[in-house]
């Protein structure tokens, strides 16, 4: 006997320009090639000229390099929560800063360094 198949079903998403997505080739995929998956920043949408399905355009963030008609079946938003999480979670109050992951390092220099140089003179 067959058991029915269930399809998963994802909500709608109409990316910005400006968001930041996850894409995957889904042909470079299907092939096992390599570099089937990059991130993006979308920069604008369209329809397409005989589906009328919304198309996207993106740039590459790893190489700068413009994606053009990229379907949104194949493209996850990444919120800013979830890049942010590893700050917004650093134990702070610890000693052991290899407790924090590097990027949380590198944003805490970035903002002290400004600070400090907005503090007065020391008397």
């Amino acid at each position: 006997m067959t058991q029915p198949q269930t399809q998963a079903t994802r909500p709608t998403v109409t990316y910005t320009q400006g968001d930041i997505v996850l894409v995957r080739d889904a042909e470079r995929f299907w092939l096992g090639k390599n570099g089937h998956t990059f991130v993006g920043r979308v920069e604008r949408s369209w329809p397409h000229a005989d589906t009328r399905k919304v198309l996207y355009d993106l740039t590459e963030l790893s190489g700068n390099r413009t994606r053009a008609g990229i379907d949104p079946d194949y493209m996850r938003l990444l919120p800013p929560a979830d890049a942010m999480h590893d700050i917004d979670t650093a134990p702070l109050s610890e000693p052991d800063t290899g407790a924090l992951t590097p990027a949380a390092v590198a944003w805490l220099r970035q903002h002290l360094a400004q600070d400090t140089a907005a503090l007065p003179a020391q008397r």
